[in-house]
């Protein structure tokens, strides 16, 4: 990476071994990295710093985690934050899913398989406009998670959705595309940007993965999905989400 365009992973975390071990490897990684050691000092570094992911620890002294997650989403529900954690039950997980963690890596962990899920991270905010701190972000989005366009309304927090097709509980995968076409609504995406900044798939990957999810949304959210008035296909270039 050229110096101009590293970016910036804060770490919180307590450990002072598993800190510095993340701190050396994401500087390797041509990461600009700062260390949190508590909760407290966790916050300052973010709203001082405004990084471009944040590695984040559960079990931390003066502020947990969970309460760190919280007070972040609150103010910016861009930046990606990646939790590692010893805590690796179901529970905490979906705990953190609801709070808007965008990954959960349990320790201890592979060393390759952290780097490369920072590095997917990193990719996906890349789709999204800067987010400040303390500014506040479209509401039509982000006011309480949700999101309206025609009849459907979408909870990010909880997955489920109001619309054409019902009340339904999207996937993971459903609700990380819906983001990425609301992020980039009246832009035409191609199939190949959508898989690579959906899920990191690699080129060898069937496109055909998003035209399927496109049939599923044109199910959930269009009163006539032969004629689509929210998904709508670019002949040779992809899909546009026009909520208009």
């Amino acid at each position: 990476m050229e110096a101009a365009e590293k970016k910036r992973v804060l770490v919180i975390e307590d450990e002072a071994r598993i800190a510095e071990g993340l701190r050396l490897n994401l500087s390797l990684a041509g990461y600009v990295v700062a260390v949190a050691p508590d909760g407290i000092d966790g916050l300052e570094k973010w709203r001082a710093w405004h990084p471009d992911l944040i590695v984040l620890d559960i079990m931390l002294p003066m502020i947990d985690g969970f309460s760190i997650l919280k007070t972040i989403r609150q103010e910016d529900e861009k930046i990606p934050v990646l939790i590692l954690s010893a805590r690796g039950d179901t529970t905490d997980k979906v705990k953190g899913l609801r709070y808007g963690v965008d990954d959960y890596l349990a320790k201890p962990f592979d060393l390759e398989e952290f780097l490369l899920r920072v590095e997917r991270l990193i990719q996906k905010s890349a789709w999204y406009e800067p987010a400040v701190p303390g500014k506040k972000p479209d509401v039509r989005l982000f006011n309480g998670n949700h999101f309206r366009f025609g009849d459907n309304h979408v909870d990010f927090v909880t997955f489920k959705a109001r619309c054409v097709a019902g009340e339904i509980t999207l996937t993971e995968q459903e609700i990380t595309l819906l983001k990425i076409f609301i992020e980039n609504r009246g832009k035409p995406l191609s199939r190949e940007e959508l898989l690579n900044a959906g899920w990191g798939y690699s080129r060898d990957t069937s496109t055909r993965t998003v035209d399927n999810f496109m049939v599923r949304f044109r199910k959930y959210f269009e009163k006539d999905p032969k004629n689509p008035r929210f998904f709508k296909s670019r002949r040779s270039v992809g899909y546009l989400f026009d909520p208009a």
